[in-house]
This record gives C-alpha cells, sequence and structure tokens, in this order.
C-alpha cells in the first residue's frame, strides 16, 4: 500500500493534534505517511521531501507548524501538489502561525483551515481525492449525512432541556 496523503508535523510535539487527521484519513481508508521534518532544522530534508512527494505517489500534503510556521510554504514552493497547512496553537494563541501560513506570495498557494484544525485538513484532502475517486467520494457523502444526523438528534435531545420559561 502506498501513501496518497502525508502528514508532515514541524516537531512530534504537534502529533496530539495532527492525530484527528490520521484519524479521519485511517477510517476513510487513505493510505497516509506521517513524519516530523524541520523547514529550520532540517531543511535538506524538507526539500528532498517536497521535491519527491509526487513520484512516491503522495498526491495532497497536509502540513502542520507552530510559531514561525514556514513548513507549509517552503514545501508549497517547491512541489505542485496541494499542500493544506495546519496553524498549530503553540504561542501567541496560534495567531502568528495562522498568520504565516496564509500570507504566502502570488503563486505559491497553501489551502489553510482554522488552529489546530488537523480534521478538516483531512477532509480536505480526501475531498481532493474523491475527485477523481468515487468509492472516496462516496464515504465522504456518507460523513456529511452523519454529521447532519447528529445534529438532527442533538435537536431533537435539546427539546427535552426544560426551563420554567423557555417556550417550545
Amino acid at each position: 500500500m502506498d501513501p496518497k496523503v502525508s502528514i508532515i508535523m514541524g516537531s512530534t510535539s504537534d502529533l496530539p493534534v495532527m492525530e484527528a487527521a490520521a484519524k479521519f484519513l485511517n477510517d476513510m481508508q487513505i493510505p497516509f505517511e506521517m513524519n516530523a521534518l524541520s523547514a529550520h532544522r532540517t531543511p535538506d530534508k524538507v526539500e528532498s521531501f517536497a521535491k519527491n512527494a509526487h513520484k512516491r505517489g503522495i498526491r495532497v500534503i497536509i502540513a502542520a507548524a507552530g510559531m514561525a510556521a514556514h513548513l507549509p510554504g517552503v514545501i508549497a514552493a517547491m512541489t505542485t501538489l496541494p499542500v493544506i497547512g495546519v496553524p498549530i496553537k503553540a504561542s501567541l494563541e496560534g495567531l502568528d502561525a495562522l498568520l504565516a501560513i496564509v500570507q504566502m506570495p502570488p503563486g505559491i498557494p497553501v489551502a489553510t483551515v482554522g488552529i489546530n484544525g488537523a480534521q478538516n485538513a483531512a477532509i480536505l484532502a480526501a475531498e481532493i481525492l474523491a475527485v477523481a475517486d468515487d468509492d472516496l467520494h462516496r464515504k465522504l457523502v456518507t460523513f456529511k449525512e452523519d454529521l447532519k444526523k447528529k445534529i438532527i438528534k442533538a435537536n431533537e435531545e435539546l427539546e427535552a432541556v426544560n426551563f420554567e420559561y423557555r417556550v417550545k
């Protein structure tokens, strides 16, 4: 089994956040890999990864980073694959990472999810892959239908919550 999605994080301290992406991809049966690479500490490895990802069968890259958060942009500069940035809340409530990831120069796009939004990054990666994969598309339709059912059920449960002045 060859990976289609690569989850890259600047440090293993990002793993508690990025596990949500791994879990979603695993649940959708999308082969993925997961590595820690630093734009600042291992720039040669980042370059090699980015330049060879497509040849290895990777189709989408999810790159997580906190603070200066250069990793997603550095990867995007060296590949034509879609890169999804996950800003990690490490300092300044994650706003520094968010701004670093979304402020890319023209020609170097990085799709960016919310701070610590690893699951949304994985969903977006799956949606990108589903453009050419009908089976995965069906799984995503089911996933979204299940989300709808959860809200309908939650609203039904909310009906049972009573307050003296609540008007039904």
